[in-house]
């Protein structure tokens, strides 16, 4: 199973300490040797780093890991191949441009007898269904919305529905962000954590790392973290329902039509960190 992992904050912020255990699953705690990648917005920029090896011997993604780059929204992966070689095309996350604006994807799962229409502006490049899927989104809501981005909600069920359509094939755990908003659709498994004041201390499950938040944040700061499995084991992560598409802004979880009420908490009762 692939790994996602995106980073939605009111303020720019580093992802330095989540992508450091992120990271080590990509051939040193688990068996994810296939590519890895990351995408950080910079204003109308997005800046992308992929690696068709394992992050966890990257030199690469130890530069990602020592280099704070700062960003309210980002996306990173590490795959799993399962349609596709191993090769840098078929790594994520993938980026295209719809309306004037950077979008990023990435996916977790396996499509089947998926085969979308060709479009004519949005082609894969790759041979993964993972890339055909993100191409079949941005087709279907330049389609759709031809003079421009909707409202958010509008776009939020649209997106919902496509998620519906293409989650009937397998699997279908995404991460998709504009830069203005990180969606994050939960086909099996995705979970998330609100870090706000006051900010403990965190522990980071796969490497023997803490960071007391409360020492490099302000106390108006508001950072969501979303990624498969908890990356930490002293904070309360929730997981999101199956077949639920949530939208981020400003740090946490925005009302467009499925609110983050319905999620429960991944573990029993650990120290919360939100």
């Amino acid at each position: 199973m692939c790994q996602l992992l995106g980073m939605n904050c009111n303020v720019p912020t580093d992802i330095c300490f989540s992508f450091a255990g992120f990271r080590a699953r990509g051939g040193l705690t688990d068996h994810h040797r296939d590519g890895w990648g990351i995408a950080f917005f910079e204003g109308a920029g997005a800046r992308v780093f992929l690696d068709p090896c394992a992050s966890a011997s990257s030199p690469v993604a130890e530069l990602v890991r020592s280099y704070p780059i700062r960003s309210l929204n980002v996306i990173a992966h590490i795959r799993k191949a399962t349609q596709g070689e191993v090769r840098l095309e078929n790594t994520h996350p993938f980026q295209r441009e719809l309306w004037g604006r950077y979008w990023i994807f990435a996916h977790n799962g396996n499509l089947t007898d998926y085969h979308p229409a060709p479009s004519d502006r949005f082609l894969p490049v790759g041979g993964t269904d993972s890339e055909r899927a993100f191409c079949h989104i941005l087709d279907t809501l330049a389609r759709r919305f031809p003079d421009g981005p909707p409202p958010p909600a509008a776009l939020h069920g649209a997106l919902r529905e496509l998620a519906t359509l293409i989650g009937g094939h397998g699997e279908f755990n995404f991460l998709l962000s504009d830069g203005e908003r990180l969606f994050a659709h939960c086909s099996s498994r995705l979970c998330y954590v609100v870090r706000k004041a006051p900010f403990p201390v965190a522990h980071l499950a796969d490497e023997d790392v803490s960071v007391d938040f409360s020492e490099v944040t302000s106390p108006t700061d508001r950072v969501a973290i979303i990624v498969t499995t908890p990356l930490t084991d002293n904070e309360t992560w929730r997981q999101i329902p199956p077949g639920t598409l949530l939208a981020f802004h400003d740090g946490e979880p925005e009302a467009l039509g499925e609110t983050a009420t319905i999620a429960a908490p991944a573990a029993a009762d650990p120290q919360r960190c939100a």
